[in-house]
Parts: C-alpha cells; sequence; structure tokens
C-alpha cells in the first residue's frame, strides 16, 4: 500500500494558479502585500518562473510567467478577470492598508457589509483581484436576505 497522500501535506482541495507578467516580483508583492511566505521556485527559460508555489495564511498559491506561446496570459494582458480570490484575515483594515501601501489600487474600499464582514476588494499589480475580508458579526440567512433586498431597493 502506498504512503503518498493524494493531496500533499498542507494542500487544501482548491489551489489557485495564478498567470502573473512577472511572476518573480508577484511573489515579492505578495510577501509585503499579504506576508506570504515562498514555499519553492523552478526557473524556466531565462528570467521566467516556470512554477512557484506561496504560502499566505494557511493556504498554498501556485504562480507561473506568463507564457504567451503556450496560450498562458495574466490578466493584465486579457485586459482584466473574471475570478476574485478571497482572503479572509483577522484584521482587513491592517491588510487592506498593507497591500495598498505595496501597490494594490482600491476598486471597491472597505466597509462594513450586510452579510456580517469588513469587507473591500483590490486589485494586485499582476491584474488579480483579490476581496479582503474579516467576518465581524454573524447575520442569520433570513436576516441577510432581508438585507440584501433592503439594498437593492
Amino acid at each position: 500500500m502506498s504512503t503518498i497522500k493524494p493531496i500533499p501535506e498542507g494542500s487544501h482541495s482548491i489551489t489557485p494558479h495564478l498567470v502573473c507578467a512577472g511572476a518573480a516580483a508577484a511573489i515579492d508583492f505578495y510577501q509585503r502585500a499579504f506576508n506570504a511566505v515562498e514555499v519553492m521556485r523552478l526557473p524556466g527559460a531565462p528570467g521566467k518562473l516556470m512554477h512557484a508555489q506561496i504560502r499566505i495564511g494557511d493556504s498554498n498559491v501556485m504562480l507561473v510567467d506568463e507564457m504567451p506561446e503556450w496560450g498562458s496570459l495574466g490578466p493584465a494582458s486579457l485586459k482584466g478577470t473574471s475570478v476574485t480570490l478571497h482572503l479572509y484575515v483577522e484584521d482587513a483594515n491592517a491588510t487592506f492598508a498593507q497591500a495598498v501601501a505595496a501597490g494594490a489600487t482600491v476598486k471597491m474600499p472597505l466597509a462594513d457589509m450586510f452579510w456580517g464582514d469588513r469587507y473591500g476588494v483590490l486589485i494586485d499589480p499582476f491584474g488579480h483581484q483579490w476581496s479582503i475580508a474579516t467576518h465581524t458579526r454573524d447575520v442569520k440567512p433570513d436576516e441577510m436576505q432581508k438585507a440584501m433586498k433592503a439594498m437593492l431597493g
């Protein structure tokens, strides 16, 4: 019987794999913005990373450089993204400010939301969208539905 774990130690069922125009610079940004820890990097062609992995909180994030010849493009080259990476943190205010100081731009300022989170949205320098949140209160589903309807008018 094999002792190899089908899901590696420290990994979860879903792991984001980000394509970045400048994956090494992205690692530096995520370290400054989100206190990421570099797990590994695998250089490829000169100046490019074939694969890298960081850890933010308890989660892994994989990265690779853009490789247009393989159809691998980041959000900046694609003129946007339809994906948001959601990051729960102990202190949304502090993490949001730290990420902005590191070079992220604010898409949606932090605010207290009807679903019980302090929540805001940033765009990192590589075009990836991040929502930053701290859960501040528990809201019952019926109260959440009522608050959403009131917000939408």
